[in-house]
């Protein structure tokens, strides 16, 4: 294939899993809607329902019997649509690193395929793909479902929309192997901190829920999405522990391989160039939420808060840098 049948199948690819990413979104929406019917502990309900069915008798053995039917076929339900979002999230992931793939191999000569925004964005959003399907099971990642296939499919239309970019030849600042290892690590980190952001967000979102909710028993009510995310204290942990995986890799790449890859493209180690500066920025704010978490205290709420303000400064850094500073930086390619 030549360079441009390259570009058009990374474009294609593009397209395709973006679509994937939709069907997928729409799979696990059902799945939460199926599961508004199904008691939070479906097992226990059921198997409440046939000790009463067998201890009584007439219309009431037979309200239980269509109680527990009901509550099998919601639940199975919800394990079909989940079983489906998750196989569209996996072929997504297939389409999506063929993009990657097929853009650094449009070049010529072929290259790495992060020289701009465009192509930062679309392995960025690739890295919280698979950082998510490598945690699903583990951390039992079915309540981040929606959000992690929301987010990628607004975040790629964002990117084919506004940040794309032909193919161009890197210039010469870029031809170096240490933007190989400096982008890698923050590729890394971006994604494992946009996972860690997200249960954040859902924390603060739970908190003002469960504040709202006054008395549950006061009325019945249909078992809803954050009813099934995990209580904040869970929330609260897996975000603490991918923020502490991904704050040591962010420390490589921003103060380490960035100052080592400077040095060498424009003689000097640090220029205070807008987007150095905003990713030391970046570095504190992670590196209070790590020190006050893990030494003074602040769990749930306030590390949450700064979690978001540290994610935010992150995507500031890599895309608004552009739009109000792209002149004056010497990052303005990417």
């Amino acid at each position: 294939m030549s360079h441009a049948q390259f570009e058009v199948l990374s474009n294609q690819a593009v397209a395709i899993c973006g679509a994937f990413y939709f069907i997928a979104l729409l799979a696990h929406l059902a799945e939460w809607a199926a599961g508004r019917n199904v008691p939070l502990d479906a097992d226990a309900a059921a198997d409440a329902a046939a000790v009463s069915g067998t201890a009584s008798a007439g219309t009431a053995s037979a309200g239980s019997a269509d109680t527990l039917v009901a509550v099998q076929e919601s639940t199975e339900k919800m394990e079909r649509f989940a079983r489906w979002g998750l196989v569209a999230t996996g072929v997504a992931a297939g389409v999506h690193l063929v993009a990657v793939v097929a853009r650094g191999l449009a070049a010529d000569p072929i290259r790495v395929p992060w020289g701009n925004m465009y192509e930062f964005t679309l392995t960025a959003s690739l890295v919280v793909t698979i950082g998510y399907l490598a945690l699903y099971r583990r951390f039992k990642l079915a309540w981040l479902s929606p959000v992690v296939t929301g987010f990628l499919l607004v975040v790629l239309m964002l990117d084919a929309l506004l940040l794309y970019d032909p193919v161009f030849k890197l210039r010469d600042a870029l031809q170096s192997p240490w933007l190989v290892i400096h982008v890698i690590a923050a590729i890394i980190a971006t994604g494992a901190f946009t996972l860690g952001g997200m249960a954040s967000v859902l924390y603060l979102i739970k908190e003002r829920w469960l504040r709202n909710q006054g008395d549950p028993d006061r009325t019945p009510r249909r078992v809803g999405y954050l009813d099934r995310v995990p209580g904040l204290v869970q929330l609260d942990r897996f975000s603490y522990r991918v923020h502490a995986f991904a704050f040591p890799i962010w420390t490589f790449a921003a103060l380490i391989a960035g100052p080592i890859w400077a040095e060498a493209a424009w003689g000097r180690y640090w220029g205070w160039d807008p987007k150095e500066v905003w990713a030391f920025i970046t570095w504190v704010v992670y590196a209070a939420y790590l020190h006050a978490r893990a030494t003074a205290g602040w769990k749930g709420r306030a590390a949450a808060i700064i979690a978001i303000i540290g994610l935010l400064t992150l995507w500031f850094n890599f895309v608004g840098i552009n739009f109000f500073f792209g002149s004056g930086s010497q990052h303005s390619y990417a």
